[in-house]
């Protein structure tokens, strides 16, 4: 019957549906064992599909990996700059951007940290992955830095080395704070702390 039905089903739009169900198949496995121990078996069966269908749309698992990573850091930029106002007082905007940050990742955890620490050890397979994923956080920064809050305030836009600062050092804390059994919840008081900092008003030296 299930056959029956793949068969019938239009050419159009097939093959993006099994590529979104070997992604979905690879982050449930992720979940479960980790993607160390994932192999291209555990994908298609969470997928419910075949390695044929995985090697007609990946070259690999680390393929499959990086597309999965992208498409997370992707909604993760997403669904910070919806949660923004740009119009709300800047420590405000910080606040909603944090509380965003951290809700998301909560509900990834094991996908969160294997970008953060399972990733880097692709070597220079992962470096475009990492480098894309690091500058679409560090220029999201950068844009709510310059918007119509920050104006308000007379704040003038962060850089992007210092956005890529502030990155760098949540992503580090998250993955303690992942590999130590923590709420992420915790994250809260010192990301915002830290953001505030840095996007604020600038000490005079």
């Amino acid at each position: 019957m299930t056959t029956t039905a793949v068969l019938e089903a239009p050419a159009v739009g097939r093959s993006d549906d099994f590529r979104r169900r070997l992604l979905d198949g690879l982050a449930a496995s992720i979940e479960e064992r980790g993607y160390r121990d994932t192999t291209v078996a555990d994908i298609v069966r969470y997928a419910r599909t075949s390695k044929r269908t995985f090697y007609s749309e990946f070259a690999t698992k680390e393929d499959c990996f990086a597309e999965l990573l992208t498409s997370n850091n992707d909604e993760l930029v997403e669904a910070i700059s919806a949660a923004v106002d740009p119009h709300a007082p800047w420590h405000e905007q910080i606040r909603q951007a944090v509380v965003t940050y951290v809700e998301h990742i909560d509900e990834r955890r094991a996908i969160t940290l294997s970008w953060i620490r399972e990733l880097p050890a692709l070597g220079e397979y992962a470096r475009p992955t990492l480098r894309r994923g690091f500058s679409r956080l560090a220029t999201m920064i950068v844009d709510l830095s310059a918007n119509d809050g920050f104006r308000t305030a007379g704040l003038p836009p962060i850089s992007h080395a210092i956005a890529v600062i502030l990155v760098g050092g949540l992503r580090e804390l998250t993955a303690q704070t992942m590999e130590d059994g923590d709420p992420a919840g915790d994250i809260i008081e010192p990301a915002l702390a830290v953001s505030l900092a840095l996007l604020g008003p600038r000490p005079t030296v």
